[in-house]
């Protein structure tokens, strides 16, 4: 049956299996028909036609690989059989091939709530945040004691974020931790921030007053607990309440989509995630730029090997020029720590059917659309410029998704496969690629994908996924947000003192 398996593109010489392939299952492909040798698992790759040693493995339309053994018709294709042909550092040249998304003619808004500088958010939270990780208890207790004293009140949540460092670290980690709190304590999605520190760190609040720029004082507050004689938990408590008075009346104003940021991120992929969930965010990433919005994608390991694809849809020589950076500062990151650049996917992945790195790739580079790349982040660094920009961040679920909170986007659409439960310091909203998880993990998933498998077609999921955006940004909370949920996490590369 025809509905068993997915041929993507008709150049491929591989189909995925929709549902687990039987022993004498017979596949009608086109004019073709194949008949099953092996059981094959739901979405893992079944050859369309026998290969042998070296030939090239065609998924999306591209190689994904080369056969390393002889491989029958009709038997599972994987990452015992196959593998990548990715190696070392490359050089590229600019061949500019632009899908220009056309300015929308609806006009969508949403309800979000105004900052003093202008700034959108679509929470309205009170976060606690250390400088450093010796005050992660401090924080901790403030943030139980105040929840407990106001409790809902009028606001969204009120969240401490401990994280490990803020002392004893070097050159590039120390500014990197910096960074990203500036980036947090910024944020449009937090009414009011309490910074936390202890006084004898590396990251001394006088420096990251500094660093932060023009801030609101009256939304952003400091504490320095050596410096405190007597009860820090008090001191702090009174802060927060101050805070709390001021942000309490906030309300949510009309603003239009155009102002909406999002972030691009999958973990635990399968052999589905380039068929529905990532085709999906693809979709709905050029209807946001279409209305003005922005989206981020990131993940730079999980570039390599279509990284090609986002380079030549770069709007310029000089956009060009930073994805190039990009891709290449990551592989050497990768050398000078003596790994292989290609130690991808997860045994998680290859369990759901995805067998290599550039299998991986062209599946996780979808979920940026076909949308021209307008700017190239480097980690830490704020948007600048609306429409697709890449980030540079490592594949990490939690690191990545952290980089693009503090780059500024107010929320992260994370595509799975195989689920997880995390959530960042914005609202992480999961979409299941498959059914099956949508059903066994209801607690972690906000959105089902997996519907595409099942006859509904892309036009109509992509609709209710855009009235489902709508109505986290208006304010519904996703799964990880009722579960309190809550992390950060920073990229860390160099020495710990």
């Amino acid at each position: 049956m025809a509905t068993q398996i997915l041929k993507i593109n008709s150049i491929d010489n591989v189909a995925v299996a929709i549902v687990e392939l039987n022993v004498d299952d017979q596949l009608q492909v086109g004019d073709q028909l194949v008949v099953v040798k092996e059981i094959i698992p739901a979405g893992h790759k079944v050859a369309l036609k026998s290969l042998s040693v070296n030939d090239l493995i065609i998924k999306y339309g591209y190689s994904i690989g080369h056969a390393v053994t002889s491989i029958d018709e009709g038997t599972w294709v994987n990452e015992k059989n196959m593998k990548t042909n990715l190696s070392g550092v490359l050089e590229y040249r600019y061949s500019p091939s632009h899908n220009v998304i056309s300015e929308s003619d609806r006009h969508l808004s949403f309800n979000g709530y105004i900052r003093k500088n202008g700034d959108v958010g679509i929470r309205n939270e009170i976060w606690i945040i250390p400088t450093v990780g010796c005050v992660n208890g401090t924080i901790r207790r403030l943030a139980d004691k105040f929840r407990g004293e106001v409790g809902d009140g009028n606001v969204d949540a009120i969240v401490d974020f401990p994280h490990n460092f803020g002392c004893s670290q070097l050159g590039d980690d120390h500014e990197n931790t910096r960074k990203i709190l500036r980036d947090m304590a910024l944020h449009p999605n937090a009414g009011g921030v309490l910074m936390v520190g202890l006084g004898c760190e590396n990251n001394q609040l006088t420096a990251f007053r500094d660093l932060l720029g023009d801030y609101d004082p009256e939304r952003v507050m400091f504490m320095e607990t050596q410096k405190i004689e007597g009860d820090e938990i008090e001191v702090g408590m009174e802060l927060l309440r101050k805070l709390y008075q001021k942000m309490k009346s906030d309300v949510r104003q009309p603003v239009p989509l155009s102002s909406l940021r999002v972030g691009l991120k999958c973990g635990g992929s399968d052999g589905f995630s380039g068929i529905t969930a990532n085709p999906l965010l693809g979709m709905f990433s050029d209807f946001l730029v279409s209305q003005g919005g922005t989206t981020i994608l990131t993940e730079v390991p999980e570039m390599f090997g279509a990284e090609t694809i986002l380079m030549n849809r770069c709007n310029n020589e000089e956009t060009f020029d930073k994805t190039v950076n990009l891709i290449n500062d990551f592989k050497a990151y990768f050398i000078q720590n003596n790994q292989p650049i290609y130690e991808n996917p997860s045994p998680g992945n290859k369990a759901g059917g995805i067998s290599t790195l550039e299998e991986k790739s062209l599946g996780c580079t979808q979920k940026s659309g076909m949308s021209v790349v307008k700017d190239v982040l480097k980690y830490g660094d704020r948007l600048k410029t609306q429409g697709l920009n890449l980030l540079s961040a490592p594949g990490n679920d939690l690191v990545a998704t952290t980089a693009l909170g503090a780059a500024g986007c107010h929320l992260v659409l994370f595509t799975t496969g195989r689920g997880t439960p995390f959530g960042s310091f914005i609202p992480t909203v999961k979409i299941s690629t498959n059914t099956k998880l949508a059903n066994n993990k209801p607690l972690w998933i906000d959105f089902n994908a997996g519907e595409l498998l099942e006859g509904t077609s892309m036009k109509n999921l992509h609709e209710q996924f855009i009235a489902y955006i709508l109505h986290v940004v208006n304010g519904k909370k996703v799964n990880a947000e009722k579960n309190s949920f809550r992390e950060i996490a920073i990229f860390k590369t160099g020495v710990t003192l």
